[in-house]
């Protein structure tokens, strides 16, 4: 039946997560538990992923800015997310996420023509969402554009100088600039272990 269909998480689904996350069973189960009550179809459709993500950020409109993440999360291009696409996510973006795992998904949400570079005007529309989400959250010390902090960035990774960032640019460009790596995978962390 699948975890979609039935209000059990089928024990395929459950090795698989515990095998590709760092979540152990009962995280996952917990997990499982909390997206079916607010998901008891188990789909979360992108309108009401764009409600959660407002709760965060009340100051700002993180409208297209989930566009972006919704886009990436949507791994199969239903138009909504399932549990482990769900999870998954969680996964990638949490502290427990892994500094390649984080930017390979940073590098994918970037590339929104999905042709394998990020264009100027791809970072540009992320960084404008990201503005924009922020809000009156925005600190005071971004007094860059959106045009302006796309320059400095692509004057820093694009090694080649080819106008295109590819996913090596972009990895070793985020990996070797402690601050570039917290603003595009959005880890305030930072840890890069």
């Amino acid at each position: 039946m699948g975890c979609c269909n039935s209000k059990k998480l089928p024990d395929e689904d459950i090795e698989f997560l515990v095998s590709n996350t760092n979540f152990e069973k009962g995280e996952i189960l917990k997990w499982y538990k909390g997206f079916m009550e607010d998901c008891p179809d188990g789909q979360l459709s992108k309108e009401k992923f764009k409600n959660v993500y407002a709760n965060f950020f009340p100051g700002g409109n993180p409208d297209a800015f989930c566009e972006h993440v919704f886009r990436s999360f949507d791994r199969d291009g239903s138009g909504s997310i399932e549990f482990k696409e769900f999870l998954m996510a969680i996964n990638i973006t949490s502290q427990k996420g892994k500094a390649e795992d984080k930017l390979n998904w940073a590098f994918d949400m970037y590339d929104i023509d999905g042709n394998g570079t990020i264009e100027k005007n791809e970072m540009e529309s992320i960084i404008e969402a990201i503005y924009s989400m922020l809000g009156s959250h925005l600190s005071d010390d971004v007094t860059d554009s959106p045009t302006v902090r796309t320059e400095k960035i692509f004057d820093t990774m694009d090694v080649n100088k080819d106008g295109v960032l590819t996913k090596e640019e972009f990895i070793k460009g985020c990996m070797e600039d402690t601050m570039l790596y917290q603003m595009l995978t959005a880890d305030a962390e930072a840890s890069k272990e």
